[in-house]
């Protein structure tokens, strides 16, 4: 059973007290139960008037298949394999009090949509939701056209990037990175609350990512609870080198699998609208 202290002093460690900290985080990193469960990990990263910043994606449950007259070349999709004209699936539009999430994100990001106060993002695939004196302040840079206001928010407020027993991978300020290196955006579908189908803005393959990590070394600052590593980087600092890397090398982020498309047409710049 790991201690609640244990948490508590790494925290104190790596992340400054009333600053926000964006947070990734494997449970099972830890090799042993902690006490208290996912709500008292939670609870030692809001104490110091701290704000936690969580990915609440719901691709799954409200991704819909692009329609003919949406569908923009360089995309990171074979629009071949597709049907000309797909079958849009009823159902109801995302909202930022459905409660659903995308299963693989973990229990933690479920953990902070259930707690009262928590502020969600309204991207109705690529949401964030964040808990804390600073939750409203970074969610509402959040729109379906600016899926990565948050973490310019974040930045722009000197907080930190936590990857709790998760590889550079999983960090999602990366995909901010790209596009300020000069990469647009991928394009995905989702039925908006007038329940037609729109385009948003979403992230690329991420699997490539930890090619970063030499150039973001100098700015990591590291922790050990039980069996996770604990890894914290300065939100603008981090942002601004990983964008540096891929402007000067835009195939710093492909990753090992040679015929990812995510990866060529994020590379090549991304979609092209016109």
């Amino acid at each position: 059973m790991i201690p609640t202290e244990h948490l508590g002093k790494a925290i104190d460690e790596l992340a400054p007290r009333n600053r926000p900290i964006m947070l990734h985080a494997s449970l099972r990193s830890f090799g042993a139960p902690i006490e208290g469960g996912v709500d008292a990990l939670l609870d030692a990263f809001l104490a110091g008037n701290r704000t936690v910043l969580v990915p609440t994606f719901t691709e799954p449950q409200f991704g819909v298949a692009p329609p003919a007259g949406l569908r923009p070349v360089r995309n990171g999709i074979d629009y071949s394999e597709l049907p000309a004209v797909p079958t849009i699936p009823e159902g109801a539009p995302y909202t930022t009090d459905c409660g659903l999430i995308n299963p693989g994100l973990g229990v933690l990001p479920a953990a902070v949509i259930s707690r009262t106060g928590a502020v969600r993002g309204t991207h109705p695939l690529n949401s964030f939701a964040a808990l804390g004196p600073l939750a409203g302040e970074l969610i509402s840079a959040q729109s379906p056209s600016d899926v990565y206001g948050p973490l310019r928010e974040l930045a722009a407020h000197e907080g930190v990037i936590i990857l709790a027993g998760v590889g550079i991978n999983r960090m999602t300020a990366i995909h901010l990175a790209e596009h300020q290196a000069g990469r647009r955006l991928f394009l995905r579908w989702a039925r908006n609350l007038h329940h037609q189908v729109s385009m948003v803005e979403v992230g690329s393959c991420s699997e490539g990512f930890p090619r970063l990590g030499p150039i973001l070394r100098p700015h990591v600052r590291t922790a050990v609870v039980g069996g996770s590593r604990w890894q914290a980087f300065p939100a603008r600092q981090t942002i601004a080198a990983a964008a540096a890397a891929i402007r000067a090398d835009q195939s710093i982020t492909r990753c090992a699998e040679g015929d990812c498309l995510l990866c060529r047409d994020s590379i090549a710049g991304g979609p092209m609208t016109t």
